[in-house]
């Protein structure tokens, strides 16, 4: 369980509490500048210095406010597809893998590149990759780390609306293959999951 307590993020945020369990995608909502990515940047350990925080940030029994970003286990997929052009896309995939993974990691992300409809992908250039394209590269990089908890901010709002759709639901269907708390921040009714909680940020200003 992810769970965040007694959060005040000043000026934007103040006593935000909630807790998603394994495999749960829960929802929060607020217009641009409500603080949706200022608590997506606290979650992950890099809320920059113009903001003061105080809470805490619990993953199952750890408490992980006071440990630095690659200690916390927490993956996150932005709007944009942050992709490395020099490398390419099965590179930019096997760079995810945990150091611990030894063996078979091209076969792990060939299997992976098949999941989501990319066989054949991974010697691609990712500058010739379409928009969606990128977004499915960005999402399995993602999960290819192997987080225990994964934030999702705004993922599907550069793409075109037949696009987003497709796309959302494979995106649910990824992460709840991996039994992991997901939050994800929109402002777009569109994005929440069927039957999935939503808390509004105006009930935290």
């Amino acid at each position: 369980m992810l769970t965040v307590k007694n959060l005040t993020l000043n000026p934007l945020l103040r006593e935000a509490n909630f807790s998603v369990e394994r495999g749960e995608i829960l929802t929060l909502m607020g217009p641009s500048g409500s603080g949706k990515s200022t608590l997506f940047a606290w979650m992950i350990g890099a809320l920059s210095a113009d903001f003061q925080a105080h809470g805490e940030l619990w993953l199952d029994d750890e408490r992980l406010d006071s440990r630095p970003v690659e200690k916390r286990g927490i993956g996150i997929l932005f709007q944009d597809a942050l992709l490395f052009d020099h490398f390419s896309v099965g590179q930019n995939l096997m760079l995810a893998l945990p150091a611990s993974i030894r063996k078979a990691r091209r076969e792990q992300v060939e299997q992976a590149l098949a999941s989501a409809g990319l066989a054949g992908f991974y010697a691609s250039d990712p500058a010739t990759l379409s928009g969606g394209e990128r977004s499915r590269v960005s999402l399995l990089r993602a999960l290819l780390a192997q987080p225990r908890a994964l934030l999702l901010d705004e993922p599907f709002s550069r793409l075109d609306k037949s696009l987003r759709v497709t796309f959302r639901e494979w995106v649910f269907a990824q992460v709840r293959a991996q039994n992991i708390p997901v939050v994800l921040v929109t402002h777009d009714d569109d994005d929440i999951p069927p039957g999935g909680r939503v808390i509004q940020l105006a009930g935290w200003q």
